[in-house]
């Protein structure tokens, strides 16, 4: 496509599909947040089970179009090194801000992009036969964990000063094992990667990730959930598998890029996180998401499309 020609298409811009991914993301930490209150209707977070697997479409759509992988990897990465200091931080100097019913924000979705960009990279780098280069990018990232855990043991075997408080402190901030990521993690590598693979052929991409989605969510509860479980666990418990869903705007992608802020994005998802919990987590954190809910509809009705 012409870059200079600007053309009306139909479907869903790059831009379209993360501004209702973000509206998607917000109704489910609503939920997440303030469940406690029992106001707050389960099917927000039913909604927001499309948020991951959209931003995650885009991630891989951005690694695949963007003019300086490196750039756009180290400012995914940054941030959540960010984010990963600011947990680290409450399980460890700042146990004093945890909710009194002990919650409070573990969202690191940034630190699981963060390992797949590395692996996309090397798939990449493989694909243009640099072997070298693209095994590395690979294995590390997906066997990182392993030489890890090997560490946590021997600082347990000889009792190390501060061994694991070290260990833990690399692992949330810029040595990410998707392993140890409650948000995301194994799956958003899996599922990344399956959708790099298959992104020159929309439709068999978006069967190959809905068949991973239902594999994963559901499989493992089919398998271990208690006989005479009731059908409905899988919507007020195991809900997960709605992710699946997020292949239908994923089929309505119109591979081009629209048009809007994209810093927005990468200051909005720590803001949203970590705004709402402080100083008052209840009635002022509601309020706030209220209104990055109203940003994100006036600039998702205010933008026109335009090409890549």
């Amino acid at each position: 496509m012409n870059q200079t020609t600007i053309t009306k298409q139909r479907g869903l811009s790059d831009f379209a599909l993360k501004y209702f991914a973000m509206v998607c993301m917000i109704l489910d930490h609503i939920h997440y947040f303030f469940s406690f209150t029992g106001k707050i209707p389960l099917f927000f977070s039913w909604i927001g089970r499309l948020a991951a697997p959209l931003f995650l479409f885009c991630i891989v759509e951005g690694f695949l179009h963007t003019h300086d992988r490196k750039k756009y990897f180290l400012r995914i990465y940054a941030i959540a090194i960010f984010m990963g200091l600011v947990q680290f931080s409450f399980y460890n100097i700042a146990s004093g801000l945890v909710r009194p019913d002990g919650f409070f924000p573990q969202n690191q979705m940034l630190a699981s992009f963060s390992v797949l960009l590395v692996v996309l990279w090397g798939i990449d780098r493989c694909q243009k036969k640099q072997w070298i280069r693209g095994l590395s990018a690979i294995l590390i990232p997906v066997f990182l964990p392993f030489l890890l855990y090997g560490l946590f043991a021997v600082s347990e075997a000889f009792s190390i000063p501060y061994g694991n408080f070290l260990l833990n402190l690399l692992v949330y901030s810029v040595l990410p094992c998707h392993t140890a990521i409650i948000d995301g993690g194994t799956a958003t590598l899996l599922g990344g990667v399956i959708l790099y693979l298959t992104h020159r052929h929309r439709r068999l991409q978006a069967g190959a990730f809905a068949l991973f989605v239902l594999a994963w969510d559901i499989l493992p509860v089919l398998l271990f959930m208690p006989a005479g479980t009731s059908a409905s666990f899988f919507f007020t418990d195991a809900y997960e598998w709605l992710e699946v869903f997020a292949v239908i705007p994923m089929l309505c992608y119109n591979g081009t890029r629209g048009h809007g802020s994209k810093k927005l994005f990468y200051w909005f998802y720590p803001t949203h996180i970590y705004v709402p919990f402080v100083p008052d987590p209840l009635w002022n954190g509601f309020l706030i998401e209220m209104r990055f809910l109203w940003l994100t509809f006036s600039q998702l009705t205010m933008i026109p499309a335009s090409s890549r």
